[in-house]
């Protein structure tokens, strides 16, 4: 009777041992499926976006969409990596023209207007190299911002986005103006747009996930989830199609949600 006793519990010894095994498995399976599915190449896939009517600028720190109607960026795609958080190159000393653009603006073309020359890629996060903070600096990257929103809301989105990015080891983030008929203008003659997005890939995250965020041009200093919105929603107010390199059933569970606890979640 003993031996038949020690032999029931060596079976269920090796049968609870062969369950750890497969959990362990499916587990290194999802980790090896969600590395390759995000490569360095899906990562560069996931910046590339279709944009009629704009032409693409592709800088050292972020690609640029440029709207030459607006004169205008329409939108701005980057990687922001861990590394990448730790820079400590200077700020830029001024705005630039990119003269290869057709309808960039002069920084002067904003004066009068009592707006700010708002940066769609943050000057802090291209920290990490020189010619990635100057051109971060160029009317390709700058719209007309309220300045309460620049330095308000705006600015605290930016910080938590680089608060994430240090979890995460990196995002991919896109940013633009909502570009309508018939916006007002500056005196120079550059559109002003009535709201902001911001769209945040994690791509590494297990489950991956996303955000979106829709700010108005004006004073906006509410918490966090007062903007907060899905990719899709902001995929029907801008008309562009965000993360499209993504098999088909991940880019829609991840553009659907808009579960800000779980980037708001330490981990």
């Amino acid at each position: 009777m003993f031996a038949e006793h020690k032999w029931q519990l060596q079976l269920a010894g090796w049968a609870l041992a062969m369950t750890l095994l497969v959990v362990l498995l499916v587990r290194q399976c999802g980790r090896q499926a969600a590395s390759a599915a995000c490569s360095p190449a899906m990562t560069d896939s996931l910046q590339q976006l279709v944009l009629d009517g704009c032409q693409r600028v592709d800088y050292k720190g972020f690609t640029a969409y440029f709207d030459a109607s607006a004169r205008l960026p329409r939108c701005v795609v980057y990687e922001l990596t861990l590394a990448e958080t730790l820079g400590n190159e200077p700020r830029a000393k001024g705005f630039e023209r990119d003269p290869s653009v057709d309808g960039c603006p002069d920084p002067k073309d904003y004066a009068g207007s009592g707006l700010d020359r708002g940066h769609l890629a943050p000057a802090a996060d291209m920290k990490w190299d020189a010619q990635a903070m100057r051109e971060s600096f160029l009317m390709t990257n700058i719209c007309p911002q309220d300045k309460s929103l620049n330095e308000g809301g705006w600015n605290r989105l930016e910080e938590k986005v680089r608060e994430w990015t240090r979890r995460d080891s990196a995002l991919i983030i896109a940013a633009g103006p909502v570009i309508e008929p018939d916006l007002p203008r500056t005196p120079g003659g550059v559109a002003i747009p009535r709201q902001f997005f911001k769209v945040i890939l994690s791509p590494h995250s297990q489950p991956m996930r996303a955000i979106a965020f829709v700010y108005r041009n004006a004073t906006s200093n509410g918490r966090l989830r007062e903007y907060a919105v899905s990719v899709d929603s902001v995929e029907r107010l801008t008309g562009i199609d965000f993360f499209s390199a993504l098999p088909d059933e991940v880019e829609q569970r991840v553009e659907c949600s808009c579960n800000l606890a779980s980037f708001l979640q330490q981990q």
